[in-house]
């Protein structure tokens, strides 16, 4: 038999490097696991803002087919959320076309969640 016999198995110092690579990568996946639930939520509240903007220019074409220039806001719940929305009707260069602008934001927030225009008047079909 020789002195030097091979030995199997890893030493601690391998064991423990191996240990802190495996930590580090799952300290990355967890992070971007992260950042893959906070950009699914705020795709959410951009698709349900969307949804309100949608909402209130739809109302307002079905309340007159010609609306009254001038600003407005209100409030609107869906999905289970408080959202805020103002209401812009401006003149275009035809007169018989309004422009309608809704911003929405979400509970009071002072950042728009989403942004919609519209138009309706009497010389659309």
């Amino acid at each position: 038999m020789s002195l030097r016999r091979r030995r199997r198995g890893f030493t601690l110092i391998e064991v423990l490097i191996a240990l802190a690579v495996v930590a580090i990568a799952l300290l990355a996946l967890t992070r971007a696991a992260s950042v893959q639930v906070q950009s699914f939520d705020a795709l959410r509240e951009r698709t349900l803002a969307g949804w309100v903007g949608a909402n209130v220019l739809t109302e307002t074409r079905l309340a007159t087919p010609f609306p009254p220039t001038g600003k407005s806001d209100g409030r609107m719940q869906l999905a289970t959320r408080d959202w805020r929305w103002t209401r812009n009707v401006q003149p275009t260069q035809v007169p018989e076309i309004r422009r309608i602008d809704v911003t929405v934001y979400l509970g009071e927030s002072k950042a728009p969640s989403a942004t919609l225009s519209g138009f309706a008047g009497t010389a659309l079909p």
